[in-house]
């Protein structure tokens, strides 16, 4: 639908006295944090971008669509331990997303122990979260592929809760169930760390599948849940992938060929991955998609992993999920080192950091500078509307 959203001014939890009801915070702005970047392109190019905005089905296989604190050293671990993070209902409205995986507080899910992923949190994470959305009429909850061509079709924004890493369900097998009843639609296998389902990318060495990690895939399977293994190790996601009767995704991750990080991933996983009928997006969270062509992370080292991993696995395999949010994401990872994926296996100074990844910045810039640039580079209009949202169409038939 481009960018005429049916969009009303709600910002999160208005319903609440700020102040009285819950802490507030000085937060990034939603659209202008940073200098904005738009992709240049001639006239003509600009026309045919407004065409496809317009007509296709754009959906984003990952994302963090909140705000952060404009302060993230001095306000994140008190706004974090309320569990209230805010939607960016402004920044959104202003993409050209369809639907968007909201992996919300996930790796920062720190309400009640600095460790996270507690059972309880994630709860209260969800039901936070549901509860405002309740209140505005812009963004809808995703239960099913029909709501994503409503939100198309209407202007709004289709919504999927997703849980990056099982570690939350323990041993329970029946938590699945849960979160699908509260509307979860993609699980993740683990995040980083191990956890009874079987290894995370962080480990030295990779157990694979464990027996109730199968159990745990196959119940996904049966209720209609979306398996993701960005952050699972190798080994461990190869077991899955030729465990599940269902293709699955790596909805956010990168080609380790072109750059030696622990947080991309190998061509053999790819290829399993894409020779079941998954499909994989495409990361963009600081300093991970970076190539030796591009060690400074910006849209071309970005769309240096899209065109190597498309060319290796074809282009009905391939989608965008960048794994971005309103905020200072590089200030972020910092703040959670100790937390989040480890950033590779050369040393910082091997590659320049970056303040933010500029045309990337967050999930409106991201969304409109990747169409930006496969317009720029003459793909075609079946090959765009593939990689924007066709491709995650057809596993979402498939699978919910």
């Amino acid at each position: 639908m481009g960018t005429k959203k049916q969009y009303k001014g709600y910002m999160s939890y208005q319903y609440l006295e700020a102040g009285k009801d819950f802490v507030s915070y000085e937060m990034a702005d939603q659209v202008e944090r940073v200098e904005p970047y738009l992709l240049p392109l001639n006239a003509k190019e600009e026309e045919r971008v407004a065409y496809l905005a317009k007509e296709s089905v754009i959906i984003s296989l990952h994302e963090h669509p909140t705000i952060m604190p404009q302060n993230v050293e001095r306000d994140l671990d008190a706004y974090e331990r309320q569990g209230r993070e805010h939607t960016a209902f402004l920044g959104l409205s202003h993409s050209y997303l369809d639907c968007v995986f909201d992996n919300m507080m996930d790796g920062t899910c720190t309400i009640s122990s600095s460790a996270g992923w507690k059972w309880q949190d994630i709860l209260h994470d969800l039901g936070m979260r549901r509860s405002d959305i309740a209140h505005q009429d812009f963004l809808i909850l995703c239960e099913g592929v029909s709501d994503i061509y409503r939100a198309h079709n209407e202007g709004r924004l289709a919504w999927v809760p997703s849980i990056e890493g099982a570690a939350p369900i323990e041993n329970e097998l029946d938590r699945i169930d849960i979160l699908y009843g509260l509307g979860v639609r993609l699980l993740g296998i683990t995040y980083s760390e191990s956890n009874a389902l079987g290894s995370g990318l962080k480990e030295r060495r990779d157990g694979g599948l464990t027996a109730f990690g199968r159990r745990a895939v196959e119940r996904m399977n049966k209720l209609g849940m979306a398996i993701d293994c960005s952050h699972t190790g190798s080994l461990t996601t190869l077991d899955v992938i030729e465990h599940s009767t269902k293709p699955i995704f790596l909805s956010h991750v990168g080609a380790r060929s072109l750059w030696n990080s622990k947080r991309l991933t190998p061509d053999e996983v790819l290829r399993a991955c894409a020779a079941k009928g998954g499909v994989i997006g495409i990361e963009a969270a600081p300093h991970t998609t970076i190539t030796h062509n591009n060690p400074a992370h910006n849209l071309d080292s970005y769309m240096e992993h899209f065109e190597y991993i498309k060319d290796l696995v074809g282009i009905d395999h391939v989608a965008f999920g960048p794994d971005t949010l309103y905020g200072d994401h590089v200030g972020l990872h910092r703040h959670y080192a100790s937390q989040l994926s480890t950033k590779g296996t050369q040393a910082s100074s091997e590659f320049p950091e970056v303040d933010y990844v500029q045309g990337l910045e967050n999930p409106t810039e991201a969304s409109h500078n990747i169409l930006r640039w496969l317009v720029k580079h003459d793909y075609s209009t079946e090959d765009i509307q593939k990689v924007l949202g066709k491709n995650i169409l057809r596993v979402l038939h498939e699978v919910w």
